[in-house]
């Protein structure tokens, strides 16, 4: 799991770095009435990592497969209202969120990393998967903002 380590701490950065030297105009601008703005990509992405988040812990007690539980993101982004936080504050938290899922991806061991998930309707995986899907979707949701 070096890499997928590497590769989060590689995307913090790159993200970090862009929202350093970018206007917050250009973070608020919707593409079209129905898509998300690059404050409400970020926004997504902090609620992928606080459900993530908890998934990778859970995982380490609960009965296994550990059935994942689906969340509503539209509903999760209107509700936090994204578009209208300050960056400074969602980008900490993303930032924050995503060091403590480094730490957790870091702790796991070959034994963790195989615990069986149930991802819908008795499709089964592990772990491991998990947590590269969970990188991968950051990077292509990253890749969107940039």
């Amino acid at each position: 799991m070096n890499k997928t380590v590497y590769k989060l701490e590689g995307l913090i950065n790159k993200g970090l770095e862009y929202i350093s030297q970018s206007s917050e105009t250009e973070w608020v601008q919707k593409p079209s009435p129905n898509k998300w703005s690059k404050k409400e990509i970020l926004g997504h992405l902090i609620d992928s990592g606080i459900n993530n988040l908890q998934r990778f812990t859970e995982i380490q007690t609960a009965n296994k497969p550990y059935k994942i539980r689906q969340y509503k993101q539209d509903d999760l982004v209107k509700v936090n209202d994204y578009q209208h936080a300050a960056l400074k504050e969602i980008a900490n938290f993303w930032e924050a969120i995503n060091n403590r899922i480094c730490c957790v991806i870091k702790l796991q061991t070959e034994e963790t990393l195989n615990y069986k998930i149930e991802i819908s309707d008795g499709e089964i995986s592990d772990l491991r998967f998990l947590m590269t899907d969970y990188v991968d979707h950051l990077e292509h949701h990253l890749n969107q903002i940039i």
